[in-house]
């Protein structure tokens, strides 16, 4: 198992720098991570730094807070993907899942599918604000929407991932989504945990010190 190839290396501090971006590139590129996520308006920056290599970017959308309108959104992921963005990270409507307004949360995810096609779209459950009840729900919202994963977390909330929400998330969307844990992963020991419980991906700030087995405070 290569642990490397399960992180989304990641900055998306609004004070994060254009050098601060391109050390972050550099460090994907010798640890070779899957990807670097970037806010959207570093995704060119960041498609320049990695070249032609296997390191991917991913950016965010409607984050961190979800409210955005969908045309927002759909606009936002479509310009990232004219840069050289390759995935995207959008966050679910959270204040309407609570309403049960479940129509417009499926038509928020779905149409930005659709707008995207075949690139990978992951939607953020924001697993701190909800219930299990409602992670089940935005789960089960997710595979009708035929988004491509689940994410835990924005990592800008009150917690990030827990092991607990990971496995309801797995029992929800069984093999119909991928699931990306983020959110206070910052050591090797904790990566494997929920890889060993099914988790597909790992947003993290802290790729290098798990890469060399150190400890790190960092976060994103």
């Amino acid at each position: 198992m290569e642990l490397n190839r399960y992180i989304d290396h990641t900055l998306l501090s609004a004070s994060a720098t254009e050098s601060d971006i391109l050390r972050l590139c550099e460090e994907a590129l010798k640890y070779n991570f899957y990807s670097v996520c970037v806010n959207s308006c570093y995704v060119a920056i960041a498609k320049q730094a990695l070249g032609r290599s296997e390191v991917k970017v991913c950016t965010v959308v409607g984050f961190p807070l979800g409210a955005m309108s969908t045309e927002a959104k759909i606009f936002e992921a479509k310009n990232a993907i004219e840069q050289g963005a390759t995935e995207i990270d959008m966050v679910m409507n959270i204040g309407r899942l609570r309403s049960k307004n479940y129509v417009a949360v499926l038509k928020d995810i779905a149409n930005l599918k659709r707008a995207i096609g075949l690139t990978p779209l992951k939607v953020i459950l924001e697993i701190s604000e909800l219930s299990k009840n409602e992670i089940v729900k935005a789960c089960e919202i997710c595979v009708d929407a035929k988004a491509d994963f689940v994410k835990t977390s924005t990592g800008f909330s009150k917690s990030g991932a827990t092991l607990t929400a990971v496995k309801i998330m797995r029992k929800t969307v069984k093999d119909k989504l991928k699931i990306k844990a983020s959110g206070g992963i910052r050591d090797t020991e904790t990566a494997l945990k929920y890889i060993e419980v099914g988790v597909d991906r790992i947003g993290t700030s802290s790729g290098v010190a798990m890469m060399n087995n150190i400890p790190s405070n960092a976060s994103y």
